[in-house]
């Protein structure tokens, strides 16, 4: 019931990551404004998420990870509500970064929990998230397009407030309290590092959301500038916890042995892939001329490969350990990637082709998910809820880095199908090029 609890949580925020935008268009008339403004819906909600996810695992660590959970769920249901209510778009998108808040909470709170009170059997445990969220961003969809089908867009919204309600009854029937470690004097919380990081990573967001407009260009001079304060700021944060007593994220978990190995794979082989993932339908369209809902479909054929392939590796995982997954699934995503950019052979329907490509892809990521969930974990367990964080952190930042770099190209091509191909070549062969980072990884047989 424990670990039914925070699945629950943890599929109603991966479904929201892809309901909201079924639902734009609807959105956009029945509050009578702007498509870029609609568009700001998704973006807040990115924004607040991000910002959120070290924070919110720093406080899973400091104040016991049932608080946070419970009260992540209260914010995220709360402003679901409210979102759903709102009548005014500056309103919702403010609401959206408050929901973003409370869902960055669900995966650092949701591990330390695992790690916390499944004993031997938190490695498989925690693997198996893995197959939730691709569960989670395949029904999205569905359902999204239902609500808008047969009610009202904001039925997008309301959903998350029965679900919330739910896993707050169940959270506290089942997930037992925090332990009580005394009282001990907890050191003051480093709000300066806090700030640092928070700047560098809106400014960094910022100019990656910047970067996907039609008319930007990277010489631009906004996109310099907000490029430029984040990397003042991320320099003047990694120089602020180094010499802190008490730093807002331990520098070691960063990229101390075996830690920046992994936080770099899942960055790659993690948000990249999820960017390759995200751009499918669009170069379906732009380059195959496959319609709207053909080109969502192929998407499934990536969905159920990492469902299966995430439950499949993370039940061999004490048998294989860490680099063997990563290397197969790393490999297969390059593969898979490449493939994509091909054009079809032996008179292969393209839609065959994409959605035999996009498995491929799918099959890797799901071989990936449970090792370089636990690789850093099992190295430091009463860090979980931060570590979880940055991993979440630094899947969000490789994705959205790919994907506005690519968008950023495209807006400017004249063969927007053509060009996406050579983008998959180029970030195929990044893949290829990165797998030696692999024997870096700390490796681990067992549990632990």
């Amino acid at each position: 019931m424990v670990f039914t609890t925070v699945a629950l949580a943890l599929l109603m925020m991966s479904v929201d990551s892809t309901i909201v935008a079924t639902a734009l268009h609807s959105l956009q008339d029945g509050l009578r404004t702007s498509i870029n403004w609609a568009g700001w819906t998704i973006t807040a909600y990115s924004f607040g998420f991000v910002l959120m996810l070290p924070i919110s695992g720093k406080l899973s660590d400091r104040y016991g990870r049932r608080r946070i959970f419970l009260g992540s769920v209260v914010a995220f249901a709360a402003a679901s509500l409210c979102c759903g209510l709102a009548d005014n778009i500056y309103v919702l998108i403010t609401l959206r970064a408050i929901q973003a808040a409370g869902g960055a909470g669900f995966t650092p709170s949701a591990t330390g929990i695992i790690v916390d009170h499944f004993g031997d059997e938190r490695d498989r445990a925690v693997s198996l998230f893995g197959s939730i969220f691709p569960l989670g961003a395949m029904i999205g969809p569905i359902f999204g397009g239902l609500f808008v089908s047969y009610w009202t867009w904001r039925g997008v919204f309301f959903v998350n407030v029965p679900i919330g309600v739910a896993v707050i009854v169940l959270a506290r029937r089942y997930i037992p309290p925090d332990r009580r470690e005394g009282e001990e004097i907890r050191p003051r919380m480093d709000v300066s590092g806090m700030v640092l990081l928070g700047i560098s990573l809106l400014a960094a967001m910022f100019s990656a959301s910047y970067l996907g407009e039609g008319n930007a260009r990277a010489w631009s001079p906004a996109v310099v500038v907000l490029l430029t304060i984040s990397v003042v700021a991320m320099w003047t944060f990694f120089r602020h916890i180094n010499r802190s007593m008490h730093p807002f994220i331990d520098p070691r978990l960063i990229y101390g042995p075996g830690f920046g190995p992994v936080n770099l794979i899942n960055a790659l082989y993690g948000g990249v892939t999820f960017g390759v993932v995200t751009l499918i339908p669009l170069y379906a369209t732009n380059r195959y001329g496959i319609d709207a809902l053909g080109s969502g479909l192929v998407l499934t054929a990536q969905g159920a490969a990492a469902i299966i392939f995430s439950i499949t590796a993370a039940l061999a995982l004490r048998r294989t350990g860490h680099r063997l997954p990563i290397f197969i699934g790393g490999t297969a995503i390059a593969i898979g990637t490449l493939l994509l950019a091909i054009s079809p052979i032996a008179d292969i329907p393209p839609y065959a082709w994409l959605s035999a490509s996009a498995f491929l892809v799918g099959a890797g990521s799901g071989a990936i998910n449970p090792a370089s969930r636990n690789a850093g974990l099992q190295l430091a367990p009463e860090h979980s809820s931060t570590l979880a964080a940055l991993r979440s952190m630094c899947l969000q930042i490789g994705s959205i880095t790919a994907v506005s770099i690519a968008t950023a190209i495209l807006t400017s091509s004249n063969d927007p199908g053509g060009i996406q191909a050579r983008i998959y070549v180029v970030l195929a062969l990044l893949l290829v090029a990165a797998l030696p980072l692999i024997t870096r990884a700390p490796e681990h047989h067992g549990s632990w």
